[in-house]
């Protein structure tokens, strides 16, 4: 467990830096008919041509051939690109006037590119698609403004490719190019919604994270990007993934919007036995904040990109779990049939609860995972990790499917992520929400005592309980595993709309799970409150 730990914190301790930058039925095996591909052809970046016809099962055979041979040495950068340190890389920026697909005056997306060197070392290869024929992006130092740099610039140098690239559309007005996406880092993505700054981020896959084993971390090698004419609401891009056990064909459909939604195709071949599978992973941070506030001298109250968990189910049930950063290593299951959808959402909004006028985390986007097709039998992983700088990422969710994935399979998984400050699927859409979550000493406030229970205060707003009188007959349904329930009190908080459910529980040894809704005339009338309480 400590070996994979130290793999995602060691990657997570970049994300300060990055943000900087960035200014069909689930295991359902598949039978790909396998073109005459030389191994070295389908496991290396194809050779520049003017022009390679170019499909999306074009790639998925190509990655399914790769899949049968042991995966090669990623490519390595050479010469001045070495040369770069933390500074240097800072310093260069793409050049405006190099921006791709600006040839029309409304062009509706624009494309440039991240520089190799520094952290990146591994080149990643970009191709232009258009009427099915594919063209190689070709980047030279004649693209980057290096002012200030220390390290020696050859002139007109051709890349072997980039480390990333970045989408802009007039996203939050009709004259200016937002960024709207970018993707940079192993498979690493983020996207934005109207009004938004980056916060957490998706991944292509998660391969055996925290398993004993170690985790690895899948790379996109190559992007197909087809160039979107005017008028086109969206644009479609396709990756190649490679990893140790794995290979993949990714398509992405972008449509920017108040929410972005980004449509996700991945055919998954495995290359090796994989002891767990992670399907649409998303990884943000949690510092402190509502009900984790923790021991940070800092002027802010509350410091993440997310501050809940959330899973929808097919039968209408949503479970809101709060987030908080563990003195030890967290790791939760949350067993679902064919959920509706789940993901990472930042539920406060209001900025006097962060009062930070730079990093503006009430603006950070939620973001939900909408499967597309019958996803099966499975469960929704959380991993919450110790964490004392709000530059690490310290939070991990995604689909675990039931089943083994070995050697040989072949998986598809089609999904749409929603980016936004309030995506579908971000609260339930009648029933009440749990609106904050509150823990501390059991006991009455006030008065001195000695108690070994823990008071946990969770306010439930709107739904069918805005519209109940203030003697309604509603009850709170409360469990408690591994401690012992002490009383559960639900009472209306006068002047307001709001229904506070304060519950008091004895830890048993270590560690408790709790679980509560509110129910009534023959009812669910509330999100089901979820939390894990782990002693110090």
């Amino acid at each position: 467990m400590t070996q994979a730990i130290r793999g995602l914190r060691a990657r997570s301790t970049r994300r300060q830096v990055l943000t900087g930058l960035l200014s069909t039925a689930a295991l359902a095996p598949m039978a790909w008919p396998l073109r005459s591909l030389a191994q070295d052809a389908a496991e290396a970046a194809p050779e520049a041509s003017p022009t390679t016809p170019f499909s999306f099962d074009w790639l998925s055979e190509r990655m399914q051939t790769a899949a049968t041979g042991a995966p090669q040495a990623p490519e390595q950068i050479t010469g001045f690109l070495t040369e770069f340190d933390y500074d240097d890389y800072q310093r260069v920026r793409f050049r405006r006037d190099r921006t791709r697909w600006t040839e029309t005056e409304n062009a509706p997306f624009h494309l440039n590119a991240f520089h190799l060197g520094w952290l990146f070392n591994e080149p990643v290869h970009l191709y232009e698609v258009t009427d099915g024929q594919a063209v190689p992006m070709r980047f030279t130092t004649a693209d980057f403004d290096y002012s200030d740099v220390k390290t020696e610039i050859p002139d007109n140098f051709e890349m072997a490719g980039v480390a990333g690239f970045r989408l802009m559309t007039p996203l939050n007005r009709a004259d200016h190019y937002d960024e709207l996406a970018a993707f940079l880092g192993a498979s690493y993505f983020r996207a934005l919604g109207r009004g938004n700054v980056y916060g957490l981020s998706a991944r292509g896959l998660a391969v055996n994270t925290g398993m004993p084993d170690g985790e690895e971390f899948p790379r996109f090698t190559e992007f197909w990007l087809e160039k979107a004419a005017e008028g086109d609401a969206s644009v479609t891009l396709y990756a190649a993934l490679r990893s140790k056990s794995v290979t993949g064909a990714y398509r992405f459909v972008l449509t920017p919007g108040e929410t972005t939604t980004v449509d996700v195709t991945a055919r998954l071949f495995m290359r090796e036995n994989v002891q767990q599978l992670g399907v649409a992973p998303l990884t943000s941070m949690f510092l402190f904040g509502g009900a984790d506030p923790g021991a940070f001298d800092d002027f802010r109250a509350a410091v993440h990109d997310s501050d809940h968990l959330i899973l929808n189910t097919r039968a209408g049930d949503t479970y809101l779990r709060p987030l908080v950063n563990p003195s030890r290593l967290g790791n939760s299951y949350l067993a679902a049939q064919d959920p509706a959808s789940f993901g990472l959402i930042q539920r406060e909004r209001d900025f006097d609860q962060y009062l930070d006028a730079q990093a503006h985390y009430e603006r950070r986007p939620s973001l939900i995972v909408e499967p597309l097709g019958d996803w099966g039998r499975g469960s929704v992983r959380l991993l919450e990790i110790p964490s004392d700088l709000e530059g690490n990422d310290n939070i991990v969710a995604y689909w675990v499917p039931d089943g083994p994935a070995r050697q040989g399979d072949a998986f598809e998984f089609s999904y749409r992520l929603h980016w936004g400050l309030t995506p579908q699927g971000d609260r339930a859409s009648e029933r009440a929400r749990v609106l904050r979550t509150r823990v501390g000493k059991g006991g009455v406030a006030g008065v001195k005592g000695t108690t070994d229970r823990k008071k946990f205060v969770i306010d439930f707003d709107g739904g069918l309980l805005a519209e109940l009188p203030r003697d309604a007959d509603i009850e709170p349904k409360v469990t408690v595993l591994r401690g012992e329930l002490s009383q559960a009190t639900l009472s209306p908080v006068e002047g307001t709309d709001l229904w506070r459910l304060v519950i008091e529980a004895v830890p048993g040894d270590g560690s408790m799970e709790l679980q509560a809704v509110l129910t009534g005339y023959g009812r669910i009338l509330s999100e089901t409150w979820l939390y894990q309480w782990v002693s110090e």
